[in-house]
């Protein structure tokens, strides 16, 4: 099996990959889906962050407060570190499981924390998909209805473009059309399939 990692800045489209990875019939792995169902009402997970942020992050129903959340941690450095804490450990061990099961002869890990939470170390290939700064906030203004100031927040919260391309053994630029990102990511899927890297 061949697990290609999957990861990306803040709105540099790889959502937008990964749909067409799936309409391709590629298993993908996302993280964000796997800690949506780690935080259900109810989980050990949901627990922890609520004993670590208050009963503020949630919503009347008892379920999680993205929205909430979101503000505590995207501008505090200790706080992200927390969540992360609780969330890492639990969605790898949850990857470990799925790939263990999984017959697929390639596998993607959607992750957007991918180099910065170690999970590289699942990987035997690393898929970066890169914008311009100019690009990701205008989608993520657009997309999240955020001022340029909580947009920048967000794309200042991550590790830069240059340093996951740094450590990419394969970079997609998507400042284009959707017609070009279809493009590069069949021709990536073809230099994946010939095997040659």
């Amino acid at each position: 099996m061949k697990i290609i990692g999957l990861t990306g800045g803040i709105a540099s489209g790889k959502s937008t990959v990964k749909k067409m990875l799936q309409k391709r019939n590629y298993e993908v792995i996302d993280a964000d889906e796997v800690a949506l169902g780690l935080q259900a009402i109810g989980s050990p997970i949901l627990a922890e962050i609520v004993n670590a942020f208050g009963t503020t992050v949630l919503h009347d129903d008892g379920n999680l407060n993205r929205g909430e959340l979101g503000k505590i941690i995207f501008g505090n450095v200790q706080a992200r570190a927390k969540l992360n804490e609780i969330m890492h450990p639990a969605i790898r061990s949850h990857f470990e499981k799925i790939i263990e099961k999984s017959t697929a002869e390639v596998l993607f890990l959607d992750v957007p924390l991918l180099f910065e939470a170690g999970f590289d170390n699942m990987t035997n290939i690393n898929l970066v998909i890169s914008a311009s700064q100019d690009v990701q906030l205008a989608r993520l203004m657009l997309r999240n209805s955020l001022t340029q100031a909580e947009a920048q927040a967000r794309i200042n919260s991550q590790m830069t473009m240059a340093e996951k391309v740094a450590q990419a053994d394969f970079v997609i630029n998507n400042n284009g059309e959707i017609h070009e990102l279809e493009k590069k990511v069949t021709e990536f899927l073809e230099k994946i399939l010939n095997k040659v890297i």
